[in-house]
């Protein structure tokens, strides 16, 4: 078995296991203590909007002001991907989709019963 340790000497993978929480100790998929539980405050309007910061002029689609837990988020932003046949991520709560996909997630998110809005130009 092997196993990788950070610089405090914190176990952070073990093969037996696979990436553990440096934090808790459990293993990445049964950790708690790093998802974020809190429901995003806000005043009710999902945001589409269009982002090249930081990206060398690539772009990206940003969702941002969903009302929904971190595992909810998670599974929202999966479907969304897909919807788009892209990739993306979620990060810090917004959901980032490559490309440029803005009026195709405004009426998937309008067809699940949210209000949105076109955010930027």
């Amino acid at each position: 078995m092997a196993t990788k340790k950070n610089e405090d000497g914190v176990l952070v993978y073990s093969t037996e296991h696979g990436s553990i929480c440096p934090k808790c100790g459990t293993t990445l998929a049964k950790c708690k203590c790093s998802q974020k539980q809190e429901v995003a405050r806000g005043d009710g309007i999902i945001r589409v909007g269009r982002s090249t910061k930081g990206r060398k002029g690539k772009g990206v689609t940003t969702v941002t002001g969903v009302p929904l837990g971190y595992q909810d988020l998670q599974k929202l932003a999966k479907q969304l991907k897909q919807k788009c046949g892209s990739g993306g991520t979620l990060k810090e709560g917004i959901i980032e989709i490559q490309g440029d996909h803005r009026e195709l997630l405004i009426e998937e998110l309008k067809k699940q019963g949210y209000t949105v809005k076109r955010s930027g130009g």
